[in-house]
């Protein structure tokens, strides 16, 4: 699996968020990577569903509060990566 990376949908933004798209999506994305390095790299057998929660909890701890209470992610896609940790497919 290649680095992890979040897309905002446009549809679902307002004005502004339109306006800020492309830095908040690099500001979430690089938090998303430095969470998934921090989880894989403390990894030791957890379940999928701990591992998926970590990833969400690492990831908003790595953002601004007010980016963090209004960042609700794909958990699908989060728990993918989760996989891949825990498969050994990440990093």
């Amino acid at each position: 699996m290649s680095e992890p990376h979040i897309t905002l949908d446009p549809t679902g933004l307002s004005p502004v968020e339109k306006k800020l798209r492309g830095p908040l999506e690099e500001q979430l994305t690089s938090a998303l990577q430095a969470a998934a390095d921090r989880v894989r790299t403390t990894y030791g057998g957890e379940p999928v569903e701990t591992v998926c929660q970590r990833l969400l909890d690492e990831t908003k701890a790595g953002l601004h509060p007010d980016i963090a209470a209004g960042f609700e992610p794909d958990m699908d896609e989060f728990c993918r990566v989760a996989v891949a940790i825990v498969r050994g497919k990440l990093g």
